[in-house]
C-alpha cells in the first residue's frame, strides 16, 4: 500500500501529463473497444488466427478520424486529475463525432475493405470507449482527492449550494495544490437540505450543523456571496460558529459579485467584524449621481476624514471637471494627494490644507475655482473632546459651515450638501448640539433664499446618519488595539447600542440624497438593525481567537447616552423614492434670528467660557439636555 501511495504521490506531484500522452492512451482505449464491440458484434470468430491482425489494421485506419474529432473537442488539451462534466462532454462528442465521420467512410467504401465491421461495431466501440475514457479521467480525478489533496487540505464547509456555492467548489477542486477539501454544503431552502452535490451532502443551517462540522474536522466555513445577508441574520449561527473556532471566509464588503463573473476561494476572505453585522444591502442609483456630478467642478471639505475621503474617491469616479479637496489635516491630505495621483492621473484635482474658519483664505478658493457643488464634511466630531472644548466646536463646526455656506451663497454654487449627525437630534452632548445649530443655520439660508430675502441661487440639503464602520475613533480600530494588547476590552456601558453603517454605503446615499434634493430638506437615513456594543466587543475577541481578554465596563462618557435618535420626538418623515432616505419634517428658523444667534454665540466663545458657551447653545437648541456632563447644571 505505501509503495502504491508512493507513486501516486509522485504522479501527482508532477505539474500535468504531456497532451500526447493523454492522446495516445485514448487511442489505446478506442482500439481495444473496438476490438471487444467486434467481437460482441459478430462473435469471436472475426478474431482468430490472422483475422485479429486485420481487425486491428481496420481500427487503425479508422482511427485519423477518431484523431480529428478529439483535436475539434481539445479532448486531450486539459488536466486528468482536474476533469470537470465539461471535459466529459468533450469526450463524448469528440467520440460521436469521429464515429458519424468513420461511418460514412464505412459506406462509400466497398464491403472488402472493412469486412469485420458491422453497423453494431461502431455502437459497441463508442459506448465501450465512452465509458473507459470517461473512467480513466474520473479514476485519476478521485485518486487525486483521496489519495493526496484529502491528505493535505484543511476540511471546509460551504454555506450556499447555488451559483456561488457552485463556482467556490469549483474553484477548490481544481486548483492546483488547493488547501481545501469540500466536506458538506449548508442552504437553508429545504428543497435541497438531504441531497448530495458534487459528492458531499447539503445541510440545514440548525442548531445541528456546527456539532456535524467539528465531528468532520471541518476548520473554515467558506460563505457564497449570494448567501451572504442569510448569513449575517443568522447571528446565532454566526456565534456558535465563532465559539467552535471555526474560520468564517467572505467576500469583502467592499466588494461585490455579480452571480455571473467567474468567482474563486481566493476572493474571500476571513471575516473582519464588520462583514458580520446585520444589516441591509443598499443599493443607490450612481447613473443619475454620476449624471449631475460628471463635468462640474466639485469641492469637499473635510477631505482627508473617514466620510470625505471616500467621498472624494466616489466623486472622482463621476470624472468631474474640477475636484477641490480641502482639509486641515496635513498628513491624511497627503495621502489622499497620493491616492489621486495614482488613480486618476487625467482628473484635475487640487488638494490644499486649510481650515474652513479661514474666511480669506476660503473665499480666494471660491473665486478661483468657483464650485458648481459642495459637500460639507469637515467637523469636529469627538463627543468627549468637544465637551471639554465647547469654544473650539463653535468656531469649527458652527463658524466654519456658516462661512461655507455664505461662500456658496456668494459664488452660486448650485447645491450645498452638509453631512450631519444623529447626535444632532435632542442633542446631549456640545459636539451633537453644534452640528444642530450647523443644520438651523442652513436651512433658515435656504428658506432665506425661497423667499427672496437672500439673492442665491444654492439649494442646501442636509444628510443625517449615525455611526460609520471603520472611521477615525469609533469603537472597532480601538477593540481591535485593545484586543491585540491582550486587552481589557473597554465599553462604557453593558446597554449601550449604537446603529452602524459601512462608509462607502453613508457615503452613497449622501450622494442620492444631494441629487434628489431641491433645497431645505433633511435627509435621514435608515441605519438598519441596532448593535449592541458589549455584544459587538464579544463577537470581536472570538474572532480574534483570543481566550482571556475581558471586557471591562468604564461608565457612560461625559455627554453620551445609551442610544441614539436619528428623529427628533416631534419630528416626522415623508418618504422618498429611496427606501432608506426620509425627509425630516423639523421646525423652521427665521434666517435674521439664526444668522443673529449664531454671531452671538461666536463671540462668546472668544471668552473661552465653558459654561457661558454652552449656555448660549443651550438657549439656541432648547431641546439639547446634557447627560453625565458639567453642563447639567445649565438644564
Amino acid at each position: 500500500m505505501n509503495i502504491i501511495h508512493n507513486i501516486i504521490a509522485w504522479y501527482f506531484s508532477k505539474k500535468a501529463l504531456p497532451y500526447w500522452c493523454i492522446l495516445c492512451l485514448d487511442c489505446i482505449l478506442i482500439i481495444g473497444s473496438g476490438m471487444v464491440g467486434i467481437y460482441l458484434a459478430q462473435g469471436g470468430t472475426p478474431l482468430q488466427s490472422s483475422g485479429f491482425w486485420r481487425c486491428l489494421l481496420e481500427l487503425v485506419c479508422f482511427l485519423p478520424l477518431y484523431v480529428l474529432g478529439m483535436r475539434l473537442f481539445h479532448t486531450y488539451s486539459g488536466v486528468l486529475r482536474y476533469s470537470s462534466f465539461v471535459d466529459l462532454a468533450r469526450v463524448g462528442g469528440a467520440l460521436i463525432t469521429g464515429s458519424i465521420l468513420n461511418y460514412c467512410l464505412f459506406l462509400s467504401m466497398p464491403d472488402s475493405v472493412f469486412p469485420h465491421f458491422r453497423i453494431k461495431s461502431f455502437v459497441f466501440l463508442v459506448c465501450i470507449a465512452l465509458v473507459l475514457m470517461w473512467s480513466v479521467r474520473i479514476l485519476v480525478k478521485t485518486l487525486f482527492i483521496s489519495a493526496y489533496k484529502v491528505n493535505n487540505a484543511t476540511r471546509v464547509f460551504i454555506y450556499g449550494v447555488r451559483e456561488g456555492g457552485i463556482s467556490l467548489a469549483k474553484s477548490m477542486m481544481n486548483e492546483d495544490k488547493s488547501e481545501y477539501v469540500i466536506k458538506g454544503f449548508v442552504d437553508d431552502h429545504n428543497e435541497m437540505v438531504g441531497r448530495f452535490l458534487m459528492g458531499q451532502k447539503v445541510y440545514r443551517p440548525d442548531k445541528h450543523l456546527v456539532d456535524t462540522m467539528v465531528n468532520a474536522g471541518v476548520k473554515v466555513i467558506y460563505i457564497s456571496p449570494l448567501c451572504t445577508k442569510s448569513f449575517r441574520d443568522n447571528q446565532d449561527l454566526v456565534d456558535r460558529i465563532s465559539d467552535a473556532g471555526i474560520k468564517i471566509m467572505m467576500m469583502p464588503s467592499a466588494q461585490t459579485w455579480d452571480g455571473k463573473s467567474k468567482l474563486s476561494y481566493q476572493q474571500l476572505k476571513e471575516v473582519d467584524i464588520e462583514d458580520l453585522l446585520p444589516r441591509d444591502e443598499i443599493e443607490v442609483d450612481m447613473k443619475s449621481v454620476g449624471d449631475l456630478l460628471s463635468g462640474k467642478v466639485i469641492l469637499i471639505t473635510g477631505a482627508a476624514g473617514s466620510i470625505g475621503s471616500e467621498m472624494s474617491r466616489q466623486v472622482a469616479d463621476f470624472r468631474p471637471s474640477y475636484l477641490i479637496l480641502v482639509d486641515q489635516a496635513e498628513t491624511p491630505m497627503h495621502d489622499v494627494r497620493l491616492y489621486m495621483m495614482r488613480e486618476h492621473t487625467d482628473l484635475k484635482c487640487e488638494t490644499i490644507v486649510t481650515s474652513i474658519t479661514n474666511q480669506k483664505r476660503m473665499e480666494a478658493i471660491f473665486k478661483e475655482f468657483r464650485p458648481d457643488y459642495v459637500f460639507h464634511a469637515a467637523a469636529y466630531k469627538h463627543v468627549p473632546m468637544m465637551e471639554n472644548n465647547p469654544s473650539e466646536a463653535v468656531q469649527n463646526n458652527v463658524y466654519g459651515t456658516r462661512v461655507i455656506a455664505d461662500l456658496s451663497v456668494k459664488y452660486d454654487v448650485k447645491k450645498f450638501v452638509m453631512i450631519s449627525t444623529d447626535k444632532a437630534v435632542n442633542p446631549t452632548n456640545v459636539m451633537g448640539c453644534s452640528k444642530r445649530i450647523c443644520e438651523i443655520y442652513c436651512q433658515s439660508l435656504n428658506k432665506a433664499i425661497v423667499d427672496g430675502k437672500v439673492k442665491g441661487i444654492t439649494q442646501f440639503v442636509t444628510t443625517r446618519f449615525g455611526n460609520v464602520l471603520g472611521s477615525n475613533g469609533s469603537v472597532i480600530p480601538l477593540f481591535k488595539e485593545q484586543i491585540s494588547k491582550g486587552g481589557p476590552v473597554t465599553v462604557t456601558h453593558p446597554d449601550i447600542i449604537r446603529f452602524f453603517m459601512l462608509i462607502p454605503e453613508a457615503c452613497k446615499l449622501v450622494l442620492e440624497a444631494g441629487t434628489m434634493g431641491k433645497g431645505g430638506e433633511i435627509f435621514v437615513f435608515d441605519m438598519g438593525k441596532p448593535v449592541r456594543i458589549a455584544d459587538l466587543a464579544k463577537r470581536m475577541i472570538k474572532l480574534s481567537g483570543a481566550t482571556d481578554v475581558e471586557i471591562k465596563f468604564t461608565g457612560l462618557r461625559d455627554g453620551e447616552k445609551l442610544y441614539e435618535e436619528v428623529l427628533n420626538d416631534a419630528e416626522t418623515t415623508k418618504p422618498t423614492m429611496h427606501p432608506k432616505i426620509m425627509v425630516a419634517a423639523v421646525r423652521e428658523y427665521e434666517y435674521e434670528d439664526a444668522v443673529k444667534q449664531e454671531q452671538r454665540l461666536y463671540d462668546a466663545s472668544f471668552a473661552f467660557d465653558d459654561m457661558g458657551t454652552v449656555k448660549i447653545m443651550k438657549e439656541i437648541v432648547p431641546e439639547f439636555k446634557s447627560r453625565h456632563s458639567k453642563y447639567e447644571a445649565l438644564d
